[in-house]
């Protein structure tokens, strides 16, 4: 399983939308979305995250087997198409540190 950083912004419309549309998007996409990333949770796909204070952003860490899970589990959000995302694969620090430890030691073998 390999983790990723998700990072999602809400798409700016332009013009306000009518009390009526902004009831419906909040009922019909919104809502729905939250309740999909609290199930992504309780799964132990997100594994943290939450929304930005005072802005229309969110960011969580998740944890996917391939790129196309992720994008799988996104486009299933219902406000997938009014949200902009930001995916960003990780590394585990021990994954890094052991990478670090094997290039100081080829340079390391280079200066002998």
């Amino acid at each position: 399983m390999a983790l990723f950083l998700v990072i999602g912004e809400y798409v700016e419309t332009g013009a306000l939308l009518p009390p009526q549309q902004v009831v419906q998007v909040l009922e019909h996409r919104i809502f729905p979305s939250f309740e999909g990333l609290v199930k992504l949770e309780e799964q132990k796909k997100i594994l943290a995250g939450g929304m930005v204070t005072g802005a229309r952003a969110g960011a969580f860490i998740m944890e996917a087997a391939s790129n196309s899970e992720i994008s799988r589990m996104l486009m299933e959000l219902p406000f997938w198409g009014i949200v902009k995302w930001d995916v960003k694969p990780l590394d585990t620090y021990r994954e890094r540190l052991a990478e670090e430890r094997k290039i100081v030691e080829r340079l390391k073998q280079s200066i002998r």
